[in-house]
């Protein structure tokens, strides 16, 4: 189910509208009646995006269906792992509320609504930019008084601070109504396919950040046995004292401090993973003295070209879903010259058996495919171990003349 929506009332002809929606989009979706005694789900496993309808609490088969607690939690996970979400009508109030709103109730005292309008923090807003309302706008179903802490305003009126927030860059919570007489308003519809085609953009980062995030904090203990071998990998990338490193896919940081070590003061070391997650933890385990952690997609890096001497990547390269496009990328921002170090503290046969499965002569990383690859997208491989206790492939951008080149290697 990529996406999930959660009704806290029956919604009648309208659930089937927004289904309509998100079909379109070539998503799937189910929907889970919390008012009627549903379970939601237990995690974000296999959810990419979630759609809440109804108001907590209101017209449940009995007081604990539906209640201000169901999906709570599923909510606060969607949050923390930036899983696209979208409040809508009374909805959004339900949103607040887990959010950790102030204002339990979320709805302003005075009806009505006055002329409403995007307010600065919206411009460029991916959801609702495209969708200015008309000069009176949608019908609200009332206003917030207040929103919780994180959250920023992007459309108000006279009357009322909000009539819609963003919290982050992938939750919204819009109050107004979704359409009369049960259909489905065609603002709601313009707006509902915006929010599938996004979630279909994001399906990628989506599955990474939800796999992780309720991970992340014990990431650093279950694998810190790792740390020596991560080290010692480091080392075989003969970096020199004022090279510039990163670790793509860093999560916790592990090998931080051996760049760190190599470069030297004069050097930089850079900590990038799409898991914003993995980087509160690996700041918490002081990550950041070694280098700068930043949040970003490791096949789409904001650096410019040239600027790295030394790429470190451990377990990731073959579990993206184009990886010729990430090692393109990874060459662009290379130096000539420039190390890639693949690592894993693993073997394949060993990560194979683990799973329960043989050695497929189609993986990326087998030597024949990875050589391939790697010639393809501006790498020659220059070294190839797939030992029983670790997996490390050493390559250098620019081939074998910029190799060359750079005597200190």
């Amino acid at each position: 189910m990529p996406v999930a929506v959660l009704e806290y009332t029956p919604q009648g002809d309208l659930a089937s509208a927004i289904d309509g929606a998100v079909t379109t989009a070539g998503l799937s979706s189910r929907t889970i009646r919390l008012w009627d005694g549903e379970p939601p789900p237990a995690d974000l496993t296999g959810i990419e995006g979630l759609i809440v309808l109804g108001r907590a609490g209101a017209g449940a088969a009995d007081p604990d269906r539906g209640g201000p607690g169901a999906g709570a939690a599923l909510l606060r996970d969607a949050l923390a792992a930036e899983v696209p979400l979208l409040a809508a009508g009374p909805g959004a109030c339900v949103l607040a509320v887990a959010a950790g709103s102030v204002d339990p109730e979320g709805q302003g005292g005075r009806g009505g609504c006055g002329r409403t309008g995007f307010t600065p923090a919206a411009e460029g807003d991916p959801l609702l930019t495209e969708a200015a309302p008309p000069v009176c706008g949608p019908r609200p179903a009332a206003g917030f008084r207040e929103l919780p802490s994180e959250a920023v305003a992007l459309v108000s009126c006279d009357l009322h601070a909000a009539h819609a927030f963003r919290i982050g860059g992938s939750a919204w919570g819009v109050d107004f109504r979704l359409g009369d007489d049960g259909g489905l308003a065609p603002w709601w519809r313009r707006t509902l396919d915006r929010f599938s085609a996004l979630v279909a953009v994001r399906a990628e980062h989506t599955a990474a950040r939800a796999f992780f995030t309720h991970r992340a904090d014990a990431w650093e203990e279950r694998f810190a046995h790792q740390t020596p071998a991560y080290a010692a990998a480091v080392a075989r990338m003969r970096l020199a004292p004022g090279d510039r490193a990163a670790d793509l896919g860093c999560g916790t940081g592990r090998a931080m401090p051996a760049l760190r070590a190599h470069v030297g003061e004069t050097g930089s070391v850079l900590g990038i993973d799409v898991t914003p997650a993995m980087l509160v933890a690996a700041a918490r385990h002081g990550r950041a003295r070694h280098g700068s952690l930043l949040a970003a997609d490791c096949t789409r890096l904001p650096l410019p070209s040239a600027v790295l001497d030394g790429i470190f990547s451990a377990g990731l390269l073959d579990h993206l879903p184009d990886p010729r496009s990430a090692l393109r990328e990874w060459a662009r921002v290379s130096a000539p010259g420039g190390t890639l170090l693949l690592f894993h503290p693993s073997g394949r046969a060993e990560r194979a058996a683990r799973h329960g499965r043989p050695l497929d002569a189609r993986d990326l990383l087998a030597e024949p495919n990875l050589r391939s690859a790697l010639v393809a997208t501006g790498w020659t491989l220059a070294e190839y171990e797939d030992a029983a206790g670790h997996f490390l492939a050493r390559a250098v951008s620019g081939g074998p003349s910029a190799s060359r080149g750079r005597s200190r290697r």
